[in-house]
C-alpha cells in the first residue's frame, strides 16, 4: 500500500507571519510490490497557514489567500 507523509522541504523566515515557517510537501511513497517508481509530491503547505488565515490581509498562495504570492 502507498504511503503518504508530509515532509519539511525548507524552513525560511516569513515577513508576513515575522516567524521561522516551515514549507511542507506531501510525499506520496509507492507500495512494496512497486519499487521502480519514484516518489511523487502531491501537494504543499506551510506550518503557520492557520495563523496567517486569522489574519486581515491576504498571505500567501500556500495559505489559500493570495495566489499572487508564492513562497516556494
Amino acid at each position: 500500500m502507498a504511503e503518504k507523509i508530509w515532509k519539511i522541504e525548507k524552513i525560511k523566515y516569513c515577513e508576513h507571519a515575522a516567524r521561522e515557517i516551515a514549507i511542507e510537501n506531501q510525499v506520496v511513497y509507492p507500495a512494496e510490490n512497486l519499487p521502480d517508481q519514484s516518489p511523487r509530491i502531491i501537494a504543499h503547505r506551510c506550518s503557520n497557514a492557520l495563523e496567517c488565515n486569522a489574519l486581515d490581509k491576504a498571505a500567501c498562495v500556500l495559505c489559500g489567500t493570495n495566489p499572487d504570492l508564492d513562497p516556494v
